[in-house]
């Protein structure tokens, strides 16, 4: 099958028996749920610039399985030069949305796995690496979106996974049968999940040898029996019910996350790519991290663009773009996007080749570039609202502004420059309300802050990765502990 357009895309969907709750209800008409639908369209754009000519070099490449052209996420890293046009993808992609565009975790994921199941295999002899460049040349053929699947409920963090007072608590491995296993337990927080065709799901962390039921990955349709999705709420989610589109913001696109509940789901063998490895799980988990932390490089550094487009029209339309303080504020907003998108260039051009043949990112500059993703995306939204004024939390709604009554009054006193439409200043004033508080993902900040592990996670895995022995060596030297270097030698 060619690539799917992003009209295909959403025909697809179509086709899914998905069980979604969301406000308490069942939905059966998802896809064009007025809360659900603008994260569908966020996914489709990933399908569109993938036909388009100015774009597609960098939305799609050729797969290392088949030669086959193919959408770039669905692909496996082939260079370090795959790596850097993903980052840059990945700020188009927050450019044209202004969202989570909810694809980079499947991804990262099919790296991830790829590798891992790689030196699995040749450890122990298995055949998790076979079966699964199978499942990803039918992912590949089919132009499907995968949702990665990490994030357990946890229950009490204290505990490890077979310490839970409930052992669901993780996703286990209840049950091995002659075809296959049945896992039981929840993915929660997931990305794209109700938009997607499959899902990988993976451990979430370093596992023990008491912990081997859980430590189990493998892939399973969407629509599988015993699938249930919860649909996550979001800060003014009700606005999109609202009719209108002014209050809303951003209103094409948005962000989903959705509790995946796995209830007694049966996998077959041939998708299952992990099933007690436990010691492999670390690496798994690592490599994923990896991926995704230097994914938040491209698409942050994206919205980010938008929110100082949005900052710097305000200043316009409030009639101060060439106060001081103000250009002052825009040139620093500038300096932290490029600050991310450096980070994440730089763990791209510093990757390195795997045994199984692809490309993973550096995972200590991945770290350091989800770490000032952690605070950068705060400052970022506290500068827009610091320039577009109070007006962001205290603007009246659109039906106000369409009253035959008081419809004047807001027309009259949220008018700013001459020459500026009152409409596009609420306008403006919306978009940043809903991207920094909420309505076009979880919160451009919030998810910034815990997506792809909360900041403890990274400083865990700096800590980890960086050689302090060296540098101690290299300070030693240089104070003459050690032997110091003879540059005449």
């Amino acid at each position: 099958m060619a690539l799917k357009t992003a009209e295909e895309y959403m025909d697809s969907l179509r086709k899914l028996n998905l069980d979604v709750y969301l406000f308490g209800e069942k939905v059966d008409n998802w896809v064009d749920h007025p809360v659900i639908r603008p994260s569908i369209n966020a996914i489709a754009m990933t399908y569109k610039v993938a036909h388009e000519p100015e774009t597609e070099a960098l939305a799609t490449t050729t797969s290392i399985l088949t030669g086959k052209k193919t959408n770039r996420f669905t692909s496996l890293f082939a260079s370090t030069d795959d790596l850097v046009k993903k980052v840059k993808l990945q700020r188009l992609l927050g450019q044209r949305t202004g969202c989570c565009f909810q694809r980079c975790v499947g991804m990262d994921a099919i790296n991830a796995v790829f590798s891992t199941t790689y030196e699995i295999d040749e450890k122990w002899g298995t055949k998790y690496h076979r079966r699964f460049t199978e499942w990803v040349k039918y992912v590949q053929e089919d132009d499907l979106c995968i949702q990665g699947a990490m994030t357990d409920a946890k229950g009490d963090r204290g505990l490890s996974p077979s310490g839970q007072p409930d052992p669901d608590m993780y996703v286990h491995v209840v049950e091995r049968q002659s075809g296959g296993i049945v896992i039981r337990g929840a993915k929660a927080n997931q990305t794209g999940a109700v938009n997607s065709h499959e899902m990988l799901v993976m451990p979430t962390l370093r596992m023990r040898e008491e912990d081997k039921d859980y430590a189990v990955t493998c892939a399973l349709p969407t629509d599988a029996p015993g699938v249930h999705f919860v649909y996550g709420r979001q800060s003014c989610d009700k606005r999109k019910l609202e009719g209108g589109d002014i209050d809303v913001g951003n209103y094409m696109f948005g962000g989903q996350e959705a509790l995946t509940v796995l209830d007694d789901v049966f996998v077959p063998w041939d998708r299952v790519f992990m099933c007690g490895e436990f010691e492999f799980s670390s690496m798994m988990v690592e490599r994923f991290a990896g991926y995704h932390r230097q994914s938040y490089g491209g698409c942050k550094p994206g919205i980010g663009d938008v929110i100082i487009g949005a900052t710097a029209s305000m200043a316009e339309y409030n009639g101060v773009p060439k106060a001081a303080h103000i250009r002052d504020k825009i040139a620093e907003m500038n300096h932290l996007v490029e600050t991310l998108h450096a980070c994440g260039l730089a763990s791209s051009t510093e990757g390195w080749k795997t045994a199984a043949g692809n490309y993973q990112a550096d995972i200590l500059l991945a770290n350091v570039c989800k770490q000032n993703v952690t605070r950068f995306p705060y400052e970022l939204c506290r500068l827009a609202e610091d320039i577009a004024g109070g007006a962001v939390v205290t603007l009246p709604s659109e039906k106000d502004l369409r009253h035959p009554v008081i419809g004047k009054y807001i027309e009259k006193y949220f008018k700013g420059v001459a020459g500026v439409p009152t409409e596009d200043r609420m306008r403006m004033l919306t978009l940043i309300h809903c991207m920094s508080f909420g309505l076009t993902a979880p919160s451009y900040r919030t998810e910034s802050m815990h997506g792809a592990g909360s900041p403890q996670a990274q400083r865990v895995m700096i800590e980890r990765q960086t050689d302090m022995e060296h540098k101690k060596r290299l300070a030693r030297r240089l104070a003459g502990i050690d032997k110091r270097e003879d540059v005449t030698s």
